[in-house]
């Protein structure tokens, strides 16, 4: 499928997205996830809300494209912007305006999901969506573990929950309890492995901190960290342990706080070579080191480190000084993360 998106995209960037639209579907199948989370990937592929309703018995599920539930009961669709499931059954996007180019097969796709999903027969986790109480911080212990015990997970083993956008490349994919989790960000791709595991391959993707059932909301919260600090193709996949405890830290202080040194380090980033300098710095040992790895005299080094100091307010390689700008420098790649975004069709 990749190998064919890449060399549809040279062709027909229009076609290139579809095929995208199709392997995310063809995902989401195979993760056996819920209505609701077949609603939240195509609000978010079409960039409105999606709906399903089904009049035996009566039900309507909206979906916004952050994967927030909405409420109220929807009239009936005009008939380009809805498509039949089964008798009594439809999907449908809330498009103002015309219809995009790929909203037709969002649809089409969409409405296959939800058939193969209803044609298994009622399922108890179609309606419970466990794995979303296992990450939800607000759930109870008890809630926790009663969600744990009916996928399979035992409460005194720990796990890791793994982050991915809808659109992620995975290669030798682990087994696990999957679903896709309404976020601020949007619909994230969240799956259950071992603490230990074996390696595997998602692009982009984070895996959180290792913690027992009742802990599986922080290790999401940390995955999610670990996912915007992935940068491909350098560095597709993040393990929060390589940072940790500064991932923990930034997974409880939340998008929402304020952060001074991050705000300085915005300034460092106006310079040319200030990031990449930034890096160094964090990266290795010594003001020389920092040298070699970025291939400039010591001199040039020492210039850029004293325009970085007075910029920071602080020595940033001095005592806490390396704590302030490490955290201050992960802040910084989160803010700017475009690891979320749907990739141009040129880029597969």
């Amino acid at each position: 499928m990749q190998d064919l998106l890449g060399r549809i995209a040279r062709l027909d960037p229009s076609a290139s997205l579809g095929l995208r639209v199709i392997a995310c579907f063809d995902e989401l199948i195979v993760g056996n996830v819920n209505t609701r989370a077949l609603l939240a990937a195509a609000a978010s592929l079409a960039g409105c809300a999606a709906g399903f309703g089904q009049s035996d018995p009566a039900r309507v599920i909206r979906v916004g494209p952050k994967g927030e539930l909405l409420p109220g009961q929807r009239p009936a669709p005009a008939a380009e912007a809805s498509a039949p499931i089964a008798e009594g059954m439809v999907v449908w996007l809330e498009r103002e305006g015309a219809a995009l180019a790929n909203d037709a097969i969002i649809l089409e796709r969409l409405a296959l999901a939800v058939r193969i999903r209803h044609g298994r027969g009622p399922r108890e986790v179609d309606n419970r969506r466990h794995l979303g109480i296992l990450t939800d911080r607000e759930a109870s212990d008890e809630e926790r573990l009663a969600a744990a015990g009916a996928i399979g997970l035992v409460a005194s083993h720990r796990y890791r929950v793994v982050a991915a956008p809808l659109f992620a490349v995975w290669s030798g994919r682990p087994s696990g309890p999957e679903d896709v989790i309404g976020t601020r960000y949007g619909p994230i791709h969240a799956l259950v492995i071992p603490e230990t595991y074996d390696a595997f391959d998602a692009s982009p993707s984070g895996i959180g901190a290792a913690t027992t059932v009742v802990g599986l909301h922080h290790s999401f919260r940390t995955a999610l960290v670990a996912l915007r600090l992935s940068l491909p193709p350098a560095e597709p996949q993040v393990l929060a342990d390589t940072y940790g405890g500064l991932v923990e830290l930034l997974a409880e202080a939340g998008d929402d706080a304020w952060h001074h040194d991050a705000e300085c380090l915005d300034a460092v980033a106006r310079h040319a070579w200030g990031m990449e300098t930034v890096d160094a710095l964090v990266m290795t040992q010594s003001v020389r080191e920092a040298a070699r790895m970025l291939g400039i005299h010591h001199s040039t080094m020492q210039s850029r480190l004293d325009t970085i100091a007075a910029t920071l307010g602080f020595n940033p390689i001095a005592g806490f000084g390396r704590s302030r700008l490490g955290i201050a420098y992960l802040q910084h790649r989160m803010r700017r993360s475009t690891v979320l975004d749907l990739p141009a069709p040129s880029m597969r």
